[in-house]
C-alpha cells in the first residue's frame, strides 16, 4: 500500500509537468485558430513550414547549436580531464556557480564584454558573438558530465598505458577517451539541448542578422498566442525530448 501510494504521488507529479505539454500538442493538430476542438488538421504544421521567418530562425538555431556545442564538447571535456588529474575544487565549484547565475546577469555581462571588445575590434554582433555565449554556458553543463564519468574511471588503466611506453596525450586517446565516450556524447546532446533553447541570453548578444527559432516564437507570442506557434513548439519538444532521452542512456553506460 505504502508503494502503492508512492506511485500514485509519482503519477501526479508527472501528470502536472506534462499535461501543459500535451495539451499544448493535442491542439497543435486542432483545425480552429482557438481552443475550441474542430477536428484534426496539419494546417498550422504546413503554415510553420512555409514561414520563411521560421525557416530562418530554424536554420541560424541549428548552426549555433552545433557549432557551439562541438567547441564546448571539446574544451568542457579538456577542463574536466585537467581537473580530474590535477585536483582543483575551486576550479570545480566555479562550474556550478555559472549553472545557478542568472541567465540576465550572465547575457548582460557577456553584452558588456562584447560591447567592450568591439570598440577596438571594429565588429557587430552576429552569429559568432551567439555562438561564443553558447559556448561560454553550455561548457558547465559538458564539464560536470563528463566529469561525473572521469570519478568512476579507473585512473590505474591510464598509468599502464604510460608505463608501456604511451605519452599522456596517446594514452589520453587510446585509453581513457574511449572509456568516457558516452560520457562525452552525452555531454555533447545535451550542450545542443541548451544551446539550441536559449532565449535570454541570445536575445542580448544577437545581432539583426542572427536571429534564433526561440526569438521569432516569442515575437510571435507576443503578438498573440498563434496555433503556428503550437506546431512549431510541439515538434520541437519532440524532437529534444527525444534527444534528452538519448543523452540519459548514454550517461548510464
Amino acid at each position: 500500500m505504502k508503494f502503492r501510494g508512492l506511485s500514485i504521488y509519482a503519477a501526479l507529479v508527472l501528470a502536472f509537468l506534462h499535461l501543459p505539454l500535451l495539451t499544448l500538442i493535442a491542439f497543435s493538430f486542432n483545425a480552429s485558430r482557438f481552443t475550441i476542438w474542430e477536428g484534426f488538421s496539419l494546417r498550422w504544421y504546413r503554415a510553420a513550414l512555409s514561414d520563411p521567418q521560421l525557416g530562418d530562425g530554424l536554420v541560424n538555431s541549428i548552426i549555433i547549436a552545433l557549432v557551439a556545442s562541438v567547441l564546448a564538447t571539446i574544451f568542457g571535456t579538456a577542463a574536466a580531464y585537467g581537473m580530474w588529474r590535477r585536483a582543483a575544487p575551486v576550479l570545480s565549484g566555479t562550474l556550478y556557480l555559472s549553472l545557478v547565475t542568472p541567465e540576465i546577469v550572465t547575457g548582460v555581462s557577456l553584452l558588456a564584454l562584447f560591447q567592450w571588445a568591439f570598440r577596438f575590434l571594429r565588429l557587430r554582433p552576429g552569429l559568432y558573438t551567439v555562438i561564443v555565449a553558447h559556448v561560454a554556458f553550455s561548457l558547465a553543463y559538458v564539464a560536470i558530465v563528463v566529469t561525473a564519468r572521469l570519478r568512476n574511471y579507473d585512473r590505474s588503466l591510464e598509468e599502464a598505458a604510460m608505463d608501456l611506453g604511451a605519452t599522456e596525450w596517446r594514452a589520453f586517446l587510446r585509453v581513457t577517451l574511449p572509456a568516457i565516450a558516452p560520457a562525452v556524447a552525452a555531454a555533447f546532446l545535451l550542450a545542443v539541448v541548451v544551446s539550441f533553447d536559449d532565449y535570454v541570453i541570445t536575445s542580448l548578444v544577437a545581432g539583426v542578422d542572427s536571429e534564433t527559432l526561440p526569438m521569432v516564437i516569442y515575437s510571435m507570442a507576443r503578438r498573440g498566442v498563434s496555433p503556428v506557434v503550437n506546431a512549431v513548439s510541439a515538434f520541437i519538444l519532440v524532437a529534444f525530448g527525444g534527444l534528452i532521452l538519448v543523452s540519459e542512456r548514454l550517461q548510464k553506460q
